[in-house]
């Protein structure tokens, strides 16, 4: 079976590329980093002076501009792994070679599952397709939760999503926090509730809490190039951004 040989990485952010070489390395320990590039120039320069990699990983959003500027200024005839914190840009990236597009932060399996889709595919005929069904689920837009049904007292309560100012998790229990100062019990863990809340309402700021965006109320620096944020309805506890979330935290929060 061929295997990946060599990579190309686009990615402004430092401390995400070291994380994505550090992931490439662990799953092909013989692939080859030809290059981290931070911007749509530098990529364009390089190649136009190089031999197109076996593969590229390209965050959407460089130093200089959204990557796809890419594909109108140089030949790019490899395969593409697209990588970003937002989801909006989907169906644009599977236009452009893509074999996968990834949400940050990249987990390792999900990333390994992208390279073994590629590299079946050298096994394929010349111009197999993918299957249909594959394409009309990917082009399918993601429905996000709209509401929660909360037994409440001899019957039920309906919540809607915008009226939860954070979720949390405390000694293995997990509450929905309304702007309106209520506090309920939710069934649905915080990682359930992450893959299911629109990614462009809610953040999963760190281990314990999911904020909505109209929760916070200031962002502070904190050592090590952490964030610390107050928000609504919890002026008890500083919320903690870790050092791999923040770059993700303040694009979502800019968007």
């Amino acid at each position: 079976m061929n295997t990946i040989k060599k990579i190309l990485i686009l990615e402004d952010e430092k401390l995400n590329a070291e994380r994505i070489k550090r992931l490439i390395l662990n799953i092909r320990p013989d692939a080859e980093i030809l290059d981290v590039l931070p911007s749509v120039k530098k990529t364009v320069s390089w190649l136009s002076e190089n031999k197109c990699p076996d593969i590229i990983l390209m965050d959407v959003q460089l130093a200089d501009g959204l990557c796809f500027e890419i594909f109108n200024l140089a030949e790019v005839t490899c395969p593409v792994i697209f990588t970003t914190a937002y989801d909006e840009y989907a169906i644009k990236a599977f236009k452009y070679n893509s074999i996968d597009y990834l949400l940050k932060p990249i987990e390792k399996e999900e990333l390994e599952t992208a390279m073994i889709k590629f590299e079946n595919s050298l096994q394929q005929p010349a111009g197999q397709q993918p299957q249909i069904e594959e394409l009309l689920a990917f082009l399918q837009p993601k429905q996000y939760r709209k509401r929660f049904l909360i037994p409440y007292r001899d019957g039920y309560r309906k919540i809607n999503t915008e009226e939860v100012a954070y979720f949390y998790s405390n000694m293995n229990v997990n509450y929905a926090k309304l702007f309106n100062g209520d506090e309920v019990v939710l069934s649905q863990t915080l990682e359930t509730l992450e893959q299911e809340l629109d990614p462009k309402n809610f953040f999963r700021a760190n281990r314990q809490y999911i904020l909505h965006v109209n929760a916070i109320e200031n962002v502070h620096n904190f050592f090590n190039g952490k964030l610390k944020l107050k928000i609504k309805h919890n002026k008890e506890e500083d919320i903690i951004v870790s050092r791999t979330k923040a770059s993700s935290f303040k694009l979502w929060l800019d968007y």
